[in-house]
């Protein structure tokens, strides 16, 4: 992977479920909102405790953790507030939490979800990083869900490892990460999984087959192009993800300002939990078939750069007019949905793609956009989103801009004029051809400034668990 940049991808906490708490290992009492503690509170003052989630306090060898009421998020808070705490100098190597008899299964995958990202570090230092604790067991006080309880960690562990990864991608500075460096170690990663293929086609093979989204986005940059293919199963519902791979954007002739570029590395952040996503599917061998398509490139600034004003014509003979060189992600998203449709057959394509601005605008930072002309796909997003996590909200297809996108020089207009988010999301339409599908915008939750829940500073790796619940959902 190269040593200037951590080993991706990043070691998460273990986590076990028992029915035996151990010897000299520090306990860990939950305490909800009261507080009420849990087993193992006896004698453990609660003068100076509230309970709220994520709320850590020392007693000696034990240890109090928040769970406030109870929800899904508050459990995931929890797992995150503790791994933190248990990290610095006198880290130990292991810690026992001891659940209350209340706990199933959706509450364990949440508190294992939130355990097993929230200590997440990413960062390119000569110097050893901070100790953390190693691993949790759960102790379940009954012995006859010890089993379920241990499936929904599992599941759990792997939807955290999935985002950890979809993270490191992100997070991987750009003098690192282009788009050879990207699908290299996507297909490393996939060589080592049983059932997935990795296929990276370069720019010579881009350009025989008419790939000119990606070519022109790319054009500006030294470091060329990459198409990356993921393919798992050959029976049941075929899903294609596509997962827009740009790994650095200036925004190329219509240059972004200097204020906040450097973040535009994590604008592959949707290719990343789309590869994230197909070796997760394929870990847990689901019976579907999915395929994960990457269009890799970087958008640059040179003599070679794609202009305003230009013609492009995409995969399968569409053409755009180009009127913004920073609306890049839909003009390899085209090529890459183009190329589904007629080769794959697939039963319902998935574009996921740090897309728009303005989607940060609609929606804040927290909360990922769905489009769909299906109420049966959003609800399908938004319930799997749910399920794992993480939060979505279905946003219209203006039936009024929809003209928006026709050009008078070409077949369509890259980036016409009205609300962002929604042109955008008209415009990769207009390449599902009748193929069920549905754009998420993760612009706004793609990375994050602040700690919150399961959440570090950085990139998020949203989106990931959602792509995997939604196959496993459509496997059923």
């Amino acid at each position: 992977m190269g040593s200037t940049v951590p080993s991706v991808p990043t070691k998460l906490v273990d986590v076990e479920v028992a029915t035996t708490s151990r010897r000299n290992v520090p306990t860990v009492v939950l305490a909800a909102t009261g507080p009420a503690l849990g087993p193992g509170g006896d004698g453990i003052d609660v003068s100076e405790l509230t309970g709220k989630a994520g709320e850590t306090v020392r007693h000696g060898e034990a240890w109090t953790l928040g769970v406030g009421i109870g929800t899904h998020s508050d459990y995931r808070t929890a797992g995150a507030a503790l791994v933190r705490a248990l990290s610095g100098e006198d880290a130990p190597k292991s810690a026992d939490v001891l659940l209350t008899p209340d706990f199933d299964a959706d509450k364990v995958r949440a508190f294992v979800l939130g355990a097993a990202l929230g200590g997440y570090r990413f960062k390119v230092t000569g110097e050893d990083g901070p100790k953390r604790v190693g691993s949790l067991r759960l102790i379940t006080p009954d012995t006859g869900f010890e089993e379920v309880l241990t499936s929904a960690a599992l599941k759990a562990h792997a939807l955290a490892t999935a985002t950890s990864l979809a993270r490191d991608l992100a997070n991987t500075p750009s003098n690192v990460k282009d788009p050879r460096w990207l699908t290299t170690t996507a297909s490393k990663l996939a060589d080592k999984v049983d059932g997935l293929t990795a296929t990276v086609r370069d720019e010579k093979w881009l350009q025989q087959q008419g790939f000119g989204g990606v070519l022109a986005v790319g054009g500006g940059s030294a470091r060329p192009p990459r198409f990356l293919e993921l393919k798992y199963g050959t029976t049941g519902p075929h899903l294609v993800f596509v997962g827009k791979g740009i790994t650095f954007d200036t925004g190329g002739i219509s240059i972004k300002p200097a204020d906040g570029m450097h973040l535009m590395r994590t604008d592959m952040a949707g290719g990343g939990a789309v590869i994230s996503a197909l070796l997760a599917v394929a870990r847990r061998q689901l019976p579907i078939r999915v395929t994960g398509l990457v269009p890799c490139a970087e958008n640059h600034v040179s003599g070679t750069s794609y202009r305003p004003g230009d013609v492009v014509r995409h995969y399968g003979g569409a053409t755009t007019e180009v009127q913004n060189t920073d609306a890049e992600g839909r003009m390899v998203l085209a090529d890459a949905m183009a190329y589904a449709v007629q080769n794959l057959k697939p039963d319902l394509i998935v574009d996921v793609a740090t897309l728009t601005g303005a989607m940060k605008v609609s929606l804040g930072l927290r909360t990922g956009a769905v489009f769909t002309s299906s109420d049966e796909i959003a609800k399908s997003v938004i319930d799997a989103g749910a399920n794992v996590g993480e939060k979505w909200w279905r946003m219209p297809l203006l039936e009024e801009h929809v003209d928006a996108v026709t050009s008078e020089i070409a077949d369509y207009k890259q980036c016409p004029p009205g609300p962002g988010g929604v042109t955008a999301a008209l415009f990769l339409q207009k390449f599902a051809g009748d193929v069920p599908w549905a754009h998420l915008d993760i612009a706004g939750p793609a990375r994050s400034e602040k700690v919150y829940d399961e959440v570090v500073a950085g990139a998020t790796g949203f989106g990931a668990r959602t792509l995997i619940e939604l196959a496993e959902n459509f496997s059923r």
